[in-house]
Order: C-alpha cells, then sequence, then structure tokens
C-alpha cells in the first residue's frame, strides 16, 4: 500500500469530497492541470504494461490537429492522482501513476474528449531490439540496462527480491525488451513494474500466508463494503511448475526444481484430491537449483490463483498496489484475507463510479 497519513484510510468511509488531480507534462517542460470531467485508472499485475489511464475532458480545444498541439501522441504525459478533502478542506493526494499518452480523440463541436494512456513500461516494450541483445550479470544489472536502454534517467528499485546472478541470454532482431525485462527478474522469483510514481519495481510478491492485511473492507456503519462475488475455478489451473535452466555459452550443467502447492488446507494442495496438474517453465537465465526455484515458485503463485478468485466493490481507495493483502468482513461476519489482483480508481468528480477489486487467492482470516 501506498504511503499515507493516519487520517487517510478512516476519512474514505466518509461522506467527504473525492479529491483528483490530472497534470499534463508537456515535451517542451511546461506542466498544467487539466479541467476533468471522469476516467479511470486500471491497474492490474497480470499485464505487462501494470497501469492504464482514461480521462475524459470536456475542453474540445484540447483535441490535436497537428503534431505540435499541446496534447499529442508524441511524447506528452499524464501524471494522475487521487485522495480525499478532509472536512477542514485540507486535501491528500496519492499518486495513481505516470502514463505516456497514446490516443486523444472526441467529438469536435460537442467533446467530451477522451485521452488514452499507458505506464512507463510500454516505452521499453516498444523500443524493440534493433540488433541481437545480449543479458548478462546479475537480474538487477540486466532488468536496469534493459530499462535504461529506453529510459536513460530510469532506475530500478529492489524491493523485497534478493539479487543473484543469471546466465547469459540472447534476444534476437525484433525481440519484446520489456518480456526480456521479465525474464530476467523471474530468474530470481521476482516481479517488475512501474509503480504509482513512474518507479521502476523490483520486488517479489508478498506471500499470503505470512503478510499482515493492509486495509479491511467491513460492512455496516463506517464500513467502506458495497458487494462481493466468490467462486472457484479448476480451468488452466495448476498446483505445481517445473522450472530447468540450460545454457549452451556457460559451462553450467542443466539445472531444474520443481516447486509445488505445499499447502494442505488449499484446494489445490499438491498431495491432495485435486492431484497433479504441473505447469512448465524453461530460461537461459536460469543457472542454479535456487534460481529455478525462485522461478518456479513466482509462476506457482500465478498458475494456482484461479482456483479461488472473488469480485469485491467498495469506497475507492487510490493507496492499493496489486500484492497488497486486505481484510475482507462480509455482511453476515465472515471474514476472509485477500491478496488483490487487480483494480480500477473511478476519476469522476462528483466521488461516484464502482471500485471493483479482483483478488487472485483466499484464505480465511481473524
Amino acid at each position: 500500500m501506498y504511503a499515507h497519513s493516519s487520517r487517510f484510510l478512516p476519512a474514505l468511509a466518509e461522506s467527504g469530497t473525492p479529491a483528483t488531480l490530472v497534470q499534463l507534462f508537456l515535451t517542451d517542460g511546461r506542466v498544467e492541470t487539466l479541467d476533468h470531467i471522469g476516467g479511470q485508472v486500471a491497474v492490474d499485475r497480470g499485464s505487462a504494461v501494470r497501469r492504464t489511464c482514461s480521462v475524459t475532458v470536456a475542453d474540445t480545444s484540447l483535441i490535436p490537429r497537428t503534431a505540435t498541439d499541446k496534447i499529442s501522441v508524441y511524447g506528452a504525459k499524464l501524471r494522475i492522482s487521487r485522495g480525499v478533502t478532509y472536512s477542514d478542506g485540507t486535501s491528500e493526494l496519492l499518486p495513481l501513476g505516470l502514463f505516456r499518452i497514446d490516443s486523444v480523440d472526441g467529438d469536435v463541436d460537442a467533446g467530451p474528449v477522451t485521452i488514452q494512456g499507458k505506464g512507463l513500461e510500454c516505452i521499453v516494450q516498444d523500443d524493440k531490439f534493433l540488433t541481437p541483445y545480449r543479458a548478462t550479470g546479475t537480474a538487477l544489472t540486466a532488468v536496469t540496462a534493459l530499462v535504461q536502454r529506453s529510459i536513460p534517467t530510469a532506475s530500478v528499485i529492489v524491493g523485497t527480491a534478493t539479487d543473484a546472478p543469471i546466465g547469459p541470454r540472447t534476444w534476437d532482431v525484433q525481440g519484446d525488451p520489456w518480456a526480456a525485462v521479465i525474464e530476467c527478474a523471474a530468474s530470481i522469483g521476482a516481479e517488475v513494474y512501474c509503480d504509482a510514481d513512474g518507479q521502476f519495481i523490483l520486488s517479489q510478491l508478498p506471500d499470503l500466508l505470512t503478510t499482515d492485511p493492509v486495509w479491511t473492507i467491513a460492512s455496516g456503519e463506517g464500513g467502506v463494503y458495497v458487494k462481493a462475488s466468490r467462486g472457484m475455478n479448476a480451468d488452466k489451473t495448476f498446483n505445481g511448475v517445473l522450472a530447468r535452466g540450460e545454457n549452451t555459452e556457460t559451462d553450467v550443467a542443466p539445472v531444474q526444481a520443481l516447486v509445488t502447492d505445499a499447502d494442505p488446507s488449499s484446494p489445490t494442495y499438491w498431495d491432495g484430491p485435486f492431484g497433479h496438474r504441473p505447469d512448465f517453465y524453461s530460461s537461459s537465465t536460469l543457472i542454479s537449483v535456487p534460481a529455478c526455484q525462485a522461478a518456479a515458485g513466482l509462476r506457482l503463485a500465478a498458475a494456482k490463483a484461479p482456483n479461488s478468485v472473488a469480485d469485491i466493490s467498495s469506497l475507492p481507495n487510490p493507496a492499493l498496489e496489486p500484492g497488497d493483502v486486505i481484510r475482507v468482513v462480509y455482511p453476515n461476519g465472515t471474514k476472509e484475507l485477500h491478496q488483490i489482483q487487480s483494480f480500477t480508481v473511478p476519476l469522476s468528480v462528483d466521488g461516484g463510479g464502482e471500485f471493483a477489486i479482483q483478488t487472485i487467492s483466499v484464505k480465511e482470516g481473524t
């Protein structure tokens, strides 16, 4: 969860006025505030580009006619924030992301105008390899080099991941550099993404079984619960991952590791009624058994996730991050812990708009 004051979470359940801010960063260095009438920011850890945005404005003069118009699709960016306005008139805004503008369109006479944007991962993703590209060193140095190849001023911040050497890996011409970044991060069991501040983060997914919840969604007076749906689906669900590494550029022998769902209380327990349903992953970056274990563990977290899913609607909370663990208290008093997969934050100025949270794993909570 993004850092906030002690006043922030309690205020989400109050009938205060939401605060939203959309800033336009022009290619000439100017920064302007956009008056907006709606929109949303979608955040999904299952997407290569984790954050996308759609902003609606009334001013039809913002529709570009030429490549040099104020809002164009040639390098301008949006920074979006949402928060609360307290009863004393002060506001607390939290960032929702930094986005490259990809499209601007609307009715030139009546409007409105819709601006679409993507997180900064797309800049790396679009900068395809023009010559064969070879990564080596550690996961962190390889990821940093790939990111800075497209965004020289960017830095990669290490969260809970532990850096380690990777096997040399070469990508062909026309290869996707962001896919290369993801593969290098996976070699240490980590995810890599652009966060709400526009910074690149290399971190492991928190463990639902050992992570404290950051927020409680409860029904009743003072609660933020709106509604929820729950289900289980075994389609494309795996309870084990065999990760393998073989690198012809080194003298290291082939390595592999099998990681399984070892939780006896899980419906996908490896030795339970669900049976054995393995998935497979291979990469030349994996040059040790611990690296294979880390990569397999990361994939297993996603592979077994669909067995228990939930869609929860609550009052909007812009401080949340994918991977956060939250507690849900249903109207009948049942409590569960959920790990967040995705959510969409509305930007409507009147505070309306549904805040839907999709979760990837669930366990009974206290």
